[in-house]
């Protein structure tokens, strides 16, 4: 059968398992293949990007409950202002100074990006990230990596399911062609980014080209 939908690889997890025992267990062992997939692969597909206002005064933005990793970010004057991220303890040493001015660096301190230094306008910052995966749901029918590598998502849920039945053989056996596919999405993504472009070094939460 064709795995398209979430429904359809709830399906084929069962079928796989053949087990009445398991009914309504596949959710489980998807969420966990997914939560793996968000540790290991980083595709297109969850590059975002979005908006923020700054306050003047005020040197905190939230950032998406779904951010990974930035990619940059920058504030929309004309011309346009690239920030360069620096860790929580450097960017308080470049600017010990208290007073307010166009941002010029940033960095993030638990969930917020923090500017300096500290904004004297009501900037508009634009924030390039990395998101998590769009986590199938029975709201969510489906998203890219589905729909490009069902097989990446049934040999991660049973790899899931036989962990939990406690089989290592059969764990081993879709663990390793779950891990290939991982592999193979990244080397293609890869591929993809930096054909004919310069590599860059990635920090945590940004790039250094």
């Amino acid at each position: 059968m064709a795995i398209t939908t979430y429904t359809e690889l709830k399906t084929a997890v069962d079928n796989f398992l053949a087990r009445t025992d398991l009914q309504n267990r596949a959710p489980e062992f998807i969420a966990l293949a997914e939560a793996r997939m968000n540790r290991e692969i980083e595709t297109r597909s969850q590059e975002k990007r979005i908006t923020a206002s700054l306050v003047a005064g005020d040197e905190y933005v939230s950032l998406p409950n779904d951010v990974r990793r930035i990619r940059h970010v920058r504030l929309n004057t004309s011309p346009i202002t690239n920030l360069s991220f620096m860790t929580p303890l450097a960017i308080d040493r470049a600017h010990s100074a208290t007073g307010q001015a166009k941002p010029q660096n940033y960095s993030v301190i638990g969930t917020e990006i923090y500017f300096r230094p500290i904004p004297d306008d009501a900037y508009t910052a634009e924030i390039a990230y990395v998101a998590s995966i769009d986590a199938l749901s029975d709201s969510v029918a489906t998203n890219n990596i589905l729909t490009r590598h069902p097989d990446i998502y049934l040999h991660g849920a049973l790899a899931e399911a036989f962990g939990f039945l406690m089989d290592p053989q059969r764990r081993a056996q879709h663990d390793a062609l779950f891990l290939q596919g991982l592999k193979d999405i990244q080397d293609d993504e890869d591929r993809a980014r930096f054909a004919g472009g310069a590599l860059s070094m990635t920090t945590d939460y940004g790039e250094l080209t």
